[in-house]
């Protein structure tokens, strides 16, 4: 595992960037064992999903669910080197070593293990790109599982947990704000439209509606942050200072609880567009603030009395669950698929998109012990 999680960490899998020498590398390690592996390329040919199984054919069996995409170093002030993966302290340090590369380096080992053992059930593993940015590039694996005559049986997602198990986390949706206003000269800015002025006022909307949902709406104590929130994260616009500029784009999300009314919050802050523009066509008939829905992945919300909650704490000797505030790809297969889900893996998202980025040795070692006994009870049909 430690070697091939050093391998793992050496590939620049940043999501903006290929992914493909990391497929090929660990296609190459799963077939020399003989395992099945599927790769399933996007449309440029850089970036592709995987798919091994190994195991009796034709039965439905286990998945462990992974990405290999990481976030930018960009910016950050690393004290290791990012693309290499160095121990200190009792710790692995390398950027995706707890996001998720720690999981799927034992992963790949444990199907590499499992091909050697007489399984009655198979193990499948799915690894997956542009998970960073919103679960894309799993979607094409789904569209090949839904065509499939069998599916699996049980799906572990391996995000970090601390190796406790996840049955469930919010829903996701990312939107844009696009205001147009008037140009002009800054000398004369009354007598323009300034696009970003649209876009402050908008922004104001979307902090009051937090606000709201915040005091009065749905709530689940199972989560660190335990209401639906609205988050805007990036706004733009304007050439120079001495022009009213007249277009901005403000980006923003909503992660959303179980049972949250979406589609309404987002008919609120448009009706809160309309709102701001509504007093100023008089004079000014361009004036508007266009919402639109850029991509999204549903939550996640297994039942804690399901098969395959009792299943993987019995593989980890857990007595509880917990629910994670990060999203994965876990609500897609549920939803899509109808594969049972649950999230455990090493390592804390605490240290994950971070300088330094780590996962413990300790967490490591306990998912190699969850994934052997995994193999276990395979042999054993369950």
């Amino acid at each position: 595992m430690r070697e091939i999680l050093e391998r793992l960490v050496a590939f620049d899998t940043v999501s903006s960037r290929p992914n493909m020498a990391l497929m090929d590398h660990v296609k190459g390690l799963l077939e020399s064992a003989g395992i099945a592996v599927t790769l399933i390329p996007d449309e440029g040919g850089g970036k592709a999903n995987l798919y091994a199984s190994t195991g009796p054919a034709g039965a439905a069996g286990v998945m462990l669910s992974g990405h290999t995409d990481v976030v930018p170093v960009e910016g950050q002030a690393w004290t290791h080197p990012p693309f290499a993966l160095t121990e200190g302290d009792g710790r692995l340090y390398g950027r995706g070593t707890a996001d998720m590369k720690g999981f799927v380096a034992c992963a790949v080992a444990a199907m590499l293990a499992a091909a050697r053992r007489p399984l009655k059930v198979p193990m499948h593993l799915a690894l997956s790109y542009d998970e960073e940015i919103g679960c894309m590039g799993v979607r094409s694996l789904i569209d090949m599982l839904a065509a499939a005559p069998v599916k699996p049986r049980f799906c572990i997602v391996g995000e970090p947990t601390g190796m406790q198990v996840a049955t469930g986390h919010k829903g996701k949706i990312a939107l844009r704000a696009t205001c147009t206003g008037r140009e002009g000269h800054s000398a004369l800015a009354p007598l323009a439209l300034n696009a970003l002025h649209l876009a402050g006022d908008f922004l104001a909307a979307v902090r009051g509606l937090q606000a709201e949902v915040a005091a009065t709406g749905l709530r689940d104590g199972d989560y660190d942050v335990p209401y639906s929130t609205l988050h805007v994260g990036k706004m733009s616009g304007g050439v120079q200072v001495n022009i009213v500029p007249n277009h901005a784009v403000l980006d923003f999300e909503i992660r959303s609880l179980a049972g949250e009314d979406v589609a309404a919050l987002i008919a609120r802050l448009e009706a809160a567009a309309e709102a701001i523009v509504a007093p100023l066509r008089a004079d000014f008939p361009e004036a508007a603030i266009r919402v639109e829905r850029l991509w999204d992945y549903p939550g996640l919300g297994t039942p804690t009395d399901a098969g395959v909650v009792s299943f993987v704490k019995g593989l980890i000797g857990a007595n509880g669950t917990i629910k994670v505030a990060f999203g994965t790809e876990g609500g897609l297969f549920h939803q899509r698929l109808g594969i049972p889900t649950v999230i455990c893996g090493p390592g804390s998202m605490a240290q994950g998109h971070k300088p330094d980025e780590f996962v413990a040795i300790e967490q490591l070692a306990r998912c190699e012990a969850m994934l052997a006994t995994l193999i276990d009870r395979l042999e054993a049909g369950f």
